[in-house]
């Protein structure tokens, strides 16, 4: 199967892990573990409204990411191989809780009741990935993987339409 915008779409939508990285007010890169849930063709994190993530993204909004896609082998899961991934490079903007759907803030806080505390204290961070995802594994078997020159993707993001976020 090929890889296409849509596979790549469909495999991050079906994962809620990633890495995020960024700069922070010197310049320096940072990275963090993130939760995620993909809201059309744009990614939602949530994060405490103090953070350093949010701080650093305001004055640098230019991130990356990286979505690991667990890979296993059936009946063998003691097997380790190799995530499938996908990286890309996007525009971050800050947002608060009530600025997103309720279908996404569902999503994204698994169902918790969203009170005035939360809404005081957690923002999010909505990512719009920009020109190509780079994808390692996507929408082959394991056994293809070790084949590089396959196994590596470039594809569209297919967010040209999308406007650059904005705070």
């Amino acid at each position: 199967m090929a890889t296409t915008t849509e596979t790549v779409w469909a495999e991050m939508g079906d994962n809620i892990f990633g890495v995020l990285a960024f700069t922070n007010g010197a310049g320096e890169p940072r990275s963090a573990g993130v939760v995620y849930v993909v809201d059309g063709r744009s990614l939602l994190i949530s994060t405490a409204t103090d953070s350093w993530k949010i701080r650093h993204i305001r004055r640098h909004p230019k991130v990356s990411m990286t979505v690991a896609i667990p890979k296993r082998v059936p009946f063998l899961p003691f097997i380790k191989v190799p995530a499938a991934t996908v990286t890309f490079h996007g525009d971050a903007v800050i947002l608060e809780v009530g600025d997103i759907s309720s279908e996404a803030s569902r999503r994204l806080f698994r169902s918790s009741r969203i009170d005035d505390e939360m809404k005081r204290t957690v923002s999010i961070i909505r990512v719009v990935p920009r020109g190509e995802f780079v994808a390692y594994g996507i929408g082959m078997p394991i056994t293809q993987m070790a084949d590089h020159e396959h196994a590596i993707a470039r594809v569209p993001c297919g967010t040209e339409r999308e406007p650059v976020p904005t705070v």
